[in-house]
């Protein structure tokens, strides 16, 4: 049972899918929150008032939805899987009002990621292990993002990730068989 561990709709339950998910865990979840407002805060970055949160390779939505709950104004989800989206969309129905969601049906290897970056404070990125080639997607991020936007990465410790030279690794957390790396722009 995946349920939201902080904001107002703590302990809300989320609906899943067995296949093609692997839900962020709420140990991760919430250390990547403490994190991210953390270094908010000592850096007077404003993460939630009027901001947005890009959830990639959204799978049921658990990030972003967290997000949600804990204040963001608005979550853009990108999910290329149909079943999944079918729960995404429930889930943001759920916690959501409509405008406080977008979900983009598209595979992030081809996307341009055409949206725009002026508001979004956070980019939670969780893709399938070993399947993407992260460092172009990256890249492509750091190009279009703004100097306090966060950049979480979630991945297996065996996959190897080239950063562009335009981010700064902020830190690096290990939880078992994953890592989550925080970026922010150099």
């Amino acid at each position: 049972m995946i349920r939201i561990t902080g904001g107002k709709f703590k302990q809300k339950k989320l609906a899943s899918i067995n296949d093609f998910v692997r839900p962020t865990s709420s140990l991760k979840r919430e250390a990547f929150f403490s994190i991210i407002e953390s270094y908010a805060i000592k850096n007077s970055i404003e993460l939630y008032k009027n901001k947005i949160f890009l959830d990639l390779f959204a799978g049921i939505g658990t990030m972003g939805l967290e997000a949600i709950s804990r204040g963001i104004s608005e979550v853009i989800f990108f999910e290329n899987n149909i079943e999944v989206i079918n729960i995404l969309r429930k889930n943001c129905l759920d916690i959501c009002k409509n405008n406080q969601f977008k979900i983009y049906d598209e595979d992030l290897i081809h996307s341009k990621l055409e949206i725009e970056f002026q508001n979004i404070s956070v980019i939670y990125i969780d893709p399938p292990y070993a399947k993407y080639n992260l460092g172009k997607l990256l890249e492509n991020l750091s190009n279009k993002i703004k100097g306090t936007t966060l950049i979480g990465l979630e991945t297996s410790v065996k996959d190897n990730i080239i950063v562009p030279e335009n981010l700064d690794l902020l830190q690096k957390k290990t939880y078992g068989k994953t890592i989550i790396y925080f970026f922010k722009l150099s």
